[in-house]
């Protein structure tokens, strides 16, 4: 029989994540592909120390009225709440955009710790991570701050730098439909990270839009399939 992964809401989705844990949260940007609804019950469930993986550390709600009327949660509120001791991600802050984020100020008064990767490299660590590689040898980056404390190669006369896999104790990802196995499917830029994120954790968590039974999805339209997925929880809207 089937394992059953649908759990009936977000609070009960991420009540076991401890402190100190390691999570990926997926999505492009501020809002796009976001788990916005995990996020939030995360908050309210209270784990701190937490180091996150993410493309970007979030605008946090006062600043998000500047990009969708009427504001939005993201990363933010996890900063804000002071649950966050690290944050590994390539757009930690939308530069210039005052006020400032709330990991920008937070970065800036020395209360926490920032590991900058280049775009492609967080993307590329990640799946290393989900494909259980040692990690892979790259250009970007080398003879900048980027290279500081890893090995360097020169492979035909140019400089590389070993990047390794990154990995997690859960991914919070978003998907668009999924059906009551964990077959997922995208939608616009959800395809960013949360796909590579769904294989790189050892519990992953998905918020989606809605929740089919098994046959109901194109099996051509199917990401991720159901073996990287280990609670749904259906946020229609």
């Amino acid at each position: 029989m089937p394992v059953n992964k649908v759990v009936n809401n977000c609070d009960e989705a991420v009540a076991d994540i401890p402190d100190g844990a390691t999570i990926m949260i997926g999505g492009f940007g501020s809002f796009g592909g976001l788990p916005i609804n995990l996020i939030v019950a995360l908050a309210n469930q209270g784990a701190r120390n937490l180091t996150l993986i993410a493309n970007m550390g979030g605008v946090g709600f006062e600043l998000s009225h500047r990009i969708k009327p009427g504001g939005y949660q993201d990363l933010g509120i996890l900063f804000e709440n002071g649950q966050v001791a690290k944050f590994i991600g390539s757009v930690p802050a939308l530069g210039g955009m005052p006020p400032t984020s709330p990991l920008e100020r937070l970065h800036n008064e020395g209360k926490i710790e920032i590991e900058m990767v280049p775009q492609g490299t967080l993307a590329e660590r990640i799946r290393c991570g989900a494909g259980g590689l040692g990690g892979f040898y790259t250009p970007v980056g080398a003879g900048t701050v980027i290279e500081k404390g890893k090995e360097k190669k020169v492979i035909d006369g140019k400089e590389y730098i070993l990047e390794l896999p990154l990995y997690a104790d859960f991914a919070l990802i978003k998907a668009h439909h999924a059906d009551t196995l964990g077959n997922l499917v995208y939608k616009g830029t959800a395809r960013c990270f949360n796909p590579v994120m769904a294989g790189a954790a050892r519990i992953t968590i998905v918020e989606v839009d809605k929740l089919v039974e098994p046959g109901q999805l194109d099996p051509e339209v199917v990401v991720t399939p159901h073996v990287y997925v280990d609670r749904i929880v259906e946020v229609p809207g």
